[in-house]
């Protein structure tokens, strides 16, 4: 989808069609939050009933010649969450309409550029795919004009759509339907994306993965007609001295393979290349913002499908590296994919890795619909919260349970992708299988570990079943902006 155009402006100009306000209530009534609101608006607030919560917005006229109002909700306490949210929940209420001014009360850069980051966020609509109804769906606002000053303006400008414009980009990969989007294709799009932006692009087919030892990659694509890929997006600027790995699972379809899911299960499982979509997305938004830290994001790409050439339950597959795994349960196919990205991440000893993929439905019962867990090293797992945190991301961490790698031993190869019929601690057994394929900060046996972390996004990858917030229907590229502020805290060490 195409950016809105976004500007910081001191003043509203007379072009725009609304001006956005907020406002609150409490126990003197109903507060506005704007110096710049007319006289008599707070009584104007409470004759209609406005009651300051979140996600309200109450329209009202504005002077003769003058915008229309827009009066959105800003509860305690104002801070840079709060006016990401009242911005973003503006601008996505206020769709068909084409130019918009917001005229929230931000104290500093900070506070200013969430204001930004929100009103881009909340100005995305997807109707490609629409006719007979496309005149039913509202476009999303065009122009947002945002009131401040700052001598930062045009970087916080920079930074908002860059961080708009890759959640754009998960969301628009997301919502694809699975019949366009596949392993070839998803590379092609990747590579257009990342079209005048200082990145390389590497990419293995089914011959060169099999070359090369990428079985797992290879074993869960082999049972569709649209073979799998491995894409690696490289940003690596002159003055980095930071190097973040970032791997994706890409299953652009998954239907379970011969552990075949339910009719009902399988209705969302275009979102299962969420995470790879996700790292795409943040690597060229930090050639976007030229970040002196080197990004490199790792695609995992196959289609898992049940045909005659579909592995099995009991095959045993060799990832990159050599290491085998039996494979009890094809459906727990995304840790296959990403165990051969993590070796070949690992191969170039990054500083860190982390990866991310809608992984297992447990999360999901764990963590409900809002939260993305994280697990794994512990340093870099608290560098995750911290830019979660900090960016207005819900992520809460998870143990790494030791004494469940003993539950996936396997009788004939080196492990066992899953244990059939248990259920508990199925997304911790997860990050305990990953962990094995994570290698070393140098070649000596010895060497430590390198920094891992996993973010498991199956809960609030898909979106919420009613908008909030900059976050409609549909997908809602969680983790995007935290991955990008990771990047950011890397770029500064």
């Amino acid at each position: 989808m195409a950016a809105p155009a976004l500007r910081l402006s001191s003043t509203a100009s007379t072009d725009a069609a609304v001006l956005v306000l907020a406002a609150r209530t409490g126990s003197d009534g109903v507060a506005v939050l704007t110096s710049n609101a007319r006289d008599g608006l707070a009584d104007e607030l409470a004759a209609v009933g406005f009651s300051g919560g979140k996600d309200e917005l109450v329209r009202l006229p504005g002077a003769a010649g003058g915008p229309g109002l827009a009066v959105v909700g800003l509860p305690e306490p104002v801070d840079e969450d709060a006016l990401r949210y009242a911005a973003g929940t503006a601008i996505r209420q206020l769709a068909g309409v084409g130019y918009v001014a917001v005229d929230l009360p931000a104290a500093d850069d900070a506070q200013l550029g969430a204001v930004l980051e929100g009103a881009a966020l909340g100005a995305y609509a997807f109707t490609e795919y629409r006719s007979a109804s496309r005149a039913g769906v509202k476009p999303p606002v065009a122009t947002i004009e945002v009131i401040g000053s700052s001598d930062a303006g045009d970087v916080l400008v920079a930074r908002a759509l860059a961080v708009s414009g890759a959640a754009s980009l998960v969301k628009d990969l997301v919502n694809t339907p699975p019949i366009d989007l596949y392993p070839a294709s998803f590379t092609a799009r990747a590579e257009e994306a990342a079209e005048s932006l200082p990145v390389t692009i590497e990419v293995w087919d089914e011959r060169r993965l099999a070359a090369e030892g990428f079985g797992g990659i290879l074993g869960v694509g082999q049972g569709s007609t649209r073979l799998p890929r491995l894409v690696k997006v490289d940003y690596a600027p002159a003055d980095a001295t930071q190097h973040l790995a970032l791997v994706g699972k890409g299953i652009t379809f998954d239907s379970g393979g011969l552990s075949l899911k339910p009719a009902s299960g399988m209705v969302g499982m275009k979102y299962d290349m969420t995470g790879a979509a996700t790292v795409l997305a943040v690597a060229l938004a930090a050639a976007r913002l030229a970040l002196p830290v080197r990004v490199t994001a790792w695609l995992c790409l196959a289609e898992n499908m049940p045909s005659g050439s579909a592995i099995r339950p009991n095959d045993v597959l060799r990832i990159r590296g050599g290491r085998t795994v039996e494979v009890l349960n094809t459906d727990a196919e995304g840790r296959l994919v990403l165990a051969d990205a993590l070796v070949a991440a690992s191969e170039e000893h990054p500083d860190a890795i982390v990866d991310v993929a809608t992984l297992t439905g447990a999360a999901m019962v764990a963590l409900g619909t809002r939260y993305a867990a994280v697990m794994g090293s512990d340093d870099l797992v608290g560098d995750v919260v911290a830019a979660a945190k900090a960016s207005g991301e819900l992520v809460w961490p998870m143990p790494l349970a030791s004494e469940l790698r003993a539950t996936i031993n396997s009788d004939v190869a080196d492990i066992a992708n899953a244990n059939p019929g248990v259920t508990a601690g199925g997304m911790l057994l997860a990050g305990v299988f990953l962990q094995e394929f994570i290698g070393r900060t140098g070649d000596e046996e010895d060497a430590p570990r390198i920094p891992w972390a996993h973010l498991d996004i199956a809960g609030p990858a898909k979106g919420p079943s009613a908008p909030y917030g900059f976050t409609g229907k549909g997908p809602s590229a969680v983790s995007v902006r935290a991955l990008i502020r990771l990047a950011e805290e890397f770029s500064q060490r």
